[in-house]
């Protein structure tokens, strides 16, 4: 006996339903539901075919409150790659089941963050750019014109901030260059950072030690700043500054002083302002190298997304456990 399909909305943005290599995704979702596939962007836009739907499936926005859910009874299920704080604290109220992937980026943010820090460490950045004006110099008079700020990773002193998913896939990366791995973040479990022999330690001790910097932590009201401008200013000369997360992370003011001196390095790809504006000043800052926040956003990571999504969808049809979850023990995550 064939089971009813549900009727499933996918939120998601437009080329997400045209682009080739994502249609295996959607066959595998027709043969659960009814597909209906939207755009839409504000609670008014989205509203009615949410009371259409069974479940949805979306990136972060709209928001849903309480007044929009109670108007779609129907609505058992929510599978967000980015889930917004208020539908979190919204639908785990009402018990519609919450599936949130934010870890589908983790692997490539990761793997980013590794390269940027190796990049900073080794100039290579400084070195093509060099190279495609005609400007570079070489070797002349070895080892006497060595540029001390090139430097090997292996054996540094690593700092991260935050190790959820993406500073867990770094300290894994990092392990075959047996660095030092000092890490800031109150909700680490000690057993977790025992089991990647990291080191817990205050923001103010890994703002001055750590040779390289990685900040990887999620936005809550306690990153918010986190490395602010008495921090930046502490950070060891020549140190590299890696930021992978998000700019509200750092103060940007005082980050631009401090890079203004010539004596530390930053290699960013995220900002306030995104696209970043022609006339910027990060453009021009010395010893600061710039990616156009690209860090997640890879194929594999969206074949990812959609398919925890999906495998989350069809446990939750099926009475499993959804792998995804979102539980109230998780709300510090999601704060309104």
């Amino acid at each position: 006996m064939k089971t009813k399909k549900i009727n499933l909305l996918v939120n998601l943005p437009p080329s997400y339903h045209t682009v080739a290599w994502l249609q295996p995704h959607w066959q595998r979702l027709r043969k659960l539901a009814v597909l209906r596939p939207a755009s839409h962007n504000t609670p008014e836009e989205i509203l009615r075919d949410l009371q259409w739907a069974d479940a949805v499936l979306m990136w972060a926005w709209p928001g849903f409150d309480d007044a929009m859910l109670a108007q779609c009874p129907k609505l058992k299920f929510i599978g967000a790659i980015n889930a917004a704080n208020l539908t979190v604290h919204t639908a785990l109220k009402l018990g519609i089941t919450l599936s949130e992937v934010r870890h589908c980026w983790s692997p490539a943010v990761a793997e980013m963050a590794l390269t940027l820090m190796l990049a900073g460490l080794r100039q290579t950045s400084a070195y093509h750019a060099a190279m495609r004006a005609g400007t570079e110099q070489w070797v002349q008079n070895f080892p006497a014109d060595i540029d001390p700020r090139e430097r090997q990773l292996t054996g540094r002193t690593v700092g991260l901030v935050g190790f959820g998913g993406i500073g867990r896939r770094l300290a894994e990366l990092l392990q075959p260059f047996r660095v030092k791995l000092l890490v800031h973040d109150p909700y680490a479990p000690a057993k977790v950072l025992k089991q990647y022999g990291a080191t817990a330690v205050p923001m103010s001790k890994l703002a001055r030690t750590a040779e390289v910097l990685v900040l990887c932590a999620a936005v809550t009201p306690e990153t918010n700043g986190i490395l602010n401008r008495k921090l930046i200013m502490a950070m060891p000369s020549q140190s590299v500054l890696v930021n992978v997360s998000r700019s509200s992370l750092v103060d940007g003011a005082g980050l631009q002083e401090r890079l203004a001196k010539g004596d530390l390095i930053a290699l960013l790809d995220v900002f306030d302002q995104e696209p970043l504006a022609a006339d910027s000043p990060w453009r021009s800052l010395p010893n600061t190298y710039l990616t156009p926040h690209r860090a997640g956003g890879l194929v594999e990571s969206v074949d990812r997304a959609l398919t925890w999504l999906t495998d989350d969808l069809e446990a939750h049809l099926q009475g499993r456990p959804v792998k995804y979850a979102v539980t109230k023990a998780m709300l510090h995550l999601f704060p309104l």
